[in-house]
């Protein structure tokens, strides 16, 4: 079966079986970074760009690794080192990109819709590695290989997410996810960061963390995201902590074999206390492992993999 998606722009306009392919390809792609040299030439010849207007740690590094072990010319752009500082606009410096002949362009922009704008303008695959609160596909989908590699299913799991759902595109994009695959998923955050009309996604709004966790068998906490609140939607950290933290106690009321998840980055003793997130059954650092295989997936799928010539 061929993989039949020029871009990845969200989760929504991905079937379960794009999303197994996906999650099968990966899975393929780590035992490449576990070999003492970790590098193949599948995308040798390949150019793809990196253009994020957005900060970026993890995602960033994942992305350029992902694609030096697969061979492929890895291009790095930022806005203040773009043109988009002297006034051109996204399309005119993407159609620039474009003239270059790049295979795929990773896009992280602070706009929701962004990547989307660009898919429709440009021949390259384009990646959306998080716009706004919108979306980060990726990241849902290491997500949910990080699960089925420890739980060997996503079906049938309970998923419990907890914290600031409202500016989260991970939330957002991990909602779609685990549901379209089977799981059923439960979120708890204060009244000020739960989006409106969020129950019609198919999750269930929890009243209280402890109902929300309560059988778990996976736990995924969210940050803060100060830099996208308007207005401060909580009183103090000491009391979100307190109400929303996940900590040993509340642990015990999730399955015995519950495994605990972040996005990253943490704010250690906010939403999460240390010793639940340097525990065993933290997949945290996994997750972080398995992005770099699942990024390598999604090039090898969208520039190597075989993609039918008129897909679209």
């Amino acid at each position: 079966m061929r993989f039949a998606k020029k871009d990845i722009l969200d989760i929504e306009s991905l079937e379960p079986h794009e999303i197994s392919m996906i999650l099968d390809t990966a899975q393929g792609m780590k035992e490449i970074s576990e070999r003492p040299v970790k590098k193949v030439p599948t995308l040798r010849g390949k150019t793809i760009v990196l253009f994020f207007q957005e900060p970026s740690t993890r995602t960033k590094l994942s992305f350029d690794t992902a694609a030096k072990r697969l061979s492929a010319d890895s291009l790095s752009l930022s806005k203040s080192s773009s043109s988009i500082v002297k006034g051109e606009t996204l399309i005119d410096t993407a159609k620039n990109l474009e003239a270059m002949k790049p295979d795929i362009i990773v896009l992280r922009h602070p706009s929701s819709g962004a990547p989307h704008l660009i898919a429709k303008r440009v021949n390259a695959s384009v990646i959306n590695a998080g716009d706004g609160i919108h979306a980060h596909p990726s990241q849902a989908l290491l997500d949910m290989m990080s699960v089925r590699e420890r739980k060997g299913k996503i079906e049938g799991l309970k998923v419990s997410i907890i914290g600031d759902i409202a500016h989260s595109r991970v939330a957002r994009s991990d909602i779609t996810g685990f549901l379209k695959m089977g799981a059923a998923v439960s979120i708890c955050a204060p009244g000020t960061m739960i989006p409106k009309g969020i129950e019609r996604s198919g999750c269930t709004v929890s009243p209280t963390m402890e109902t929300c966790i309560d059988g778990a068998d996976v736990i995924m906490m969210l940050r803060i995201q100060k830099e996208r609140q308007g207005s401060i939607l909580f009183p103090t950290e000491r009391e979100y902590a307190t109400l929303f933290g996940l900590n040993k106690a509340r642990l015990k009321l999730a399955n015995k074999e519950v495994i605990v998840m972040h996005p990253g980055p943490m704010n250690r003793g906010v939403e999460i206390s240390s010793e639940v997130a340097d525990a065993d059954n933290s997949i945290i650092l996994e997750q972080v492992t398995n992005g770099v295989a699942l990024r390598m997936a999604l090039f090898y799928l969208l520039a190597g993999g075989g993609r039918h010539a008129d897909a679209h």
